[in-house]
């Protein structure tokens, strides 16, 4: 699997005539030699990978890192300078979308006269799109726990709970089944604060008649979920209802129109439009959704400025949502897996309109 990988790579470098491509994003690093930890780069030539770390991963890297060459350094970019002048490697890939500029002026300064560094972005940037069996199996494990961990916590979800104590129950459960870690801040957005999008977890407690949308995912063996509900506590107000009704079948008819070699922007449209029909417009202002993997947001992008298309083994969210300022708002969220000839739904919650009775 790895070398695939590797081959990919060198591709690149042909493709573009560079002597090498250095990595330092972790979940790329992850990807292309097996290394989990957080100090690290990896270097990949035309014949040889190596990966470079500090004393503090070292024996770490030699249990689990599939490279040619492992070495320590001490400053990180004395021991870059010297491996791409022992290669010896001229044009130099790196990655544009993560190394700081600062970074980046750090190593031409100590290169100077040696090395020109070329960045890439979209070279390399859905080298992680299209996942393998066992990705997707760490995905589909990742939602499971998502769903055992929502059954779990739904009794919890009622007038009088605070958002946050929702929150950290279903944090504590999630881990409970095994998860690593959470895959960002969780949201739970009660009543006027379901028009926040971002709507971190409060000291706000839930009432009656309200919706509660409901944002969360959990890191399984590096890889992660992502899931959006939204439950009525208790009969709320008819407008509540359509905005729910509208938000869930513009998401229901995305899904059903999935399929390889479709654009991106034309499936976000798909759900736009049937909100824009529907009076809601002015009130989703977001991307429809965005890949899944070692990170929980990545390459691709589903929005009305999206240049990809679909392709199968492709993980992605379908996340509509409607916000109406000091009303309250609705977001549906399924993790979508692109398929040979349409499309399957990875995540487990139902998410037809849910009434908790007190």
């Amino acid at each position: 699997m790895t070398s695939e990988r590797i081959h990919k790579l060198r591709k690149i470098l042909d493709d573009l005539s560079l002597d090498a491509i250095l990595f330092t994003h972790p979940p790329n690093i992850r990807y292309f030699c097996g290394f989990t930890g957080s100090e690290g780069v990896l270097v990949v030539d035309l014949t040889a990978t190596f990966f470079l770390t500090d004393s503090r991963y070292t024996q770490q890297a030699r249990g689990e890192v599939f490279s040619d060459n492992i070495r320590e350094y001490k400053v990180r970019e004395d021991e870059i300078q010297s491996l791409l002048k022992e290669r010896p490697a001229r044009r130099v890939g790196f990655e544009a979308d993560f190394l700081a500029f600062g970074k980046v002026r750090k190593l031409e300064e100590k290169t100077a006269g040696e090395v020109e560094w070329v960045p890439l972005g979209a070279e390399i940037r859905s080298l992680r799109g299209e996942k393998n069996i066992q990705e997707i199996d760490k995905i589909r494990h990742a939602a499971g726990l998502n769903f055992s961990a929502f059954e779990e916590v739904l009794p919890l979800i009622k007038p009088g709970k605070s958002e946050r104590e929702v929150a950290l129950a279903l944090e504590f459960a999630l881990k409970k089944l095994g998860g690593e870690e959470k895959a960002f801040d969780f949201i739970v957005a009660s009543g006027f604060r379901g028009a926040l999008p971002h709507g971190i977890a409060s000291e706000k407690k839930i009432c009656f008649g309200e919706l509660v949308t409901i944002d969360f995912g959990i890191r399984w063996e590096g890889y992660h979920s992502d899931e959006t509900i939204t439950v009525a506590v208790g009969q709320v107000p008819d407008k509540l209802e359509a905005v729910f009704d509208t938000v869930l079948a513009a998401h229901d008819r995305a899904i059903e129109k999935i399929r390889p070699g479709m654009s991106l922007r034309e499936i976000d449209g798909f759900a736009r439009q049937y909100i824009v029909d529907n009076g809601f417009g002015d009130y989703f202002g977001h991307g429809l959704g965005h890949g899944v993997g070692l990170e929980v947001h990545e390459y691709p992008v589903l929005s009305p400025r999206s240049e990809d298309v679909a392709v199968e083994g492709m993980v992605v969210t379908v996340e509509p949502g409607v916000y109406i300022p000091e009303v309250g708002g609705v977001r549906i969220e399924d993790m979508i897996l692109i398929t040979s000839d349409g499309c399957e739904v990875l995540t487990r919650i139902p998410k037809n309109m849910r009434i908790l009775s007190l």
